[in-house]
């Protein structure tokens, strides 16, 4: 398995994906010289992965999306902050 920065990623992702597609390779995507993702091939016979998967999308019902806002209701309850949800995000990432 070959690896490949972030920043290499991001300037050939045409030919990573090219060699993922036509020669089945895969490849471990780093971070800082740390491994965060890996990219391979799709496997078709997977149910809900390939082909099949775009013509069974279906949106989310409105009752989905009550639930969601409720959970970002009592979320919100259990954060004691001034700060914005960009300004916490920003803050985690100085962290890490």
């Amino acid at each position: 398995m070959k690896y490949v920065g972030v920043r290499e990623l991001k300037n050939d992702a045409s030919e990573v994906i090219r060699a993922v597609r036509e020669d089945h390779a895969e490849y471990i995507v780093t971070f800082r010289g740390r491994p965060v993702a890996v990219i391979r091939p799709v496997d078709e016979t997977v149910p809900g992965i390939g082909a099949e998967r775009s013509t069974t999308y279906k949106r989310p019902s409105p009752e989905f999306w009550e639930r969601l806002e409720a959970l970002a209701v009592r979320i919100s309850a259990r954060i004691n902050t001034d700060l914005t949800a960009e300004e916490m995000v920003a803050e985690q990432r100085r962290v890490l």
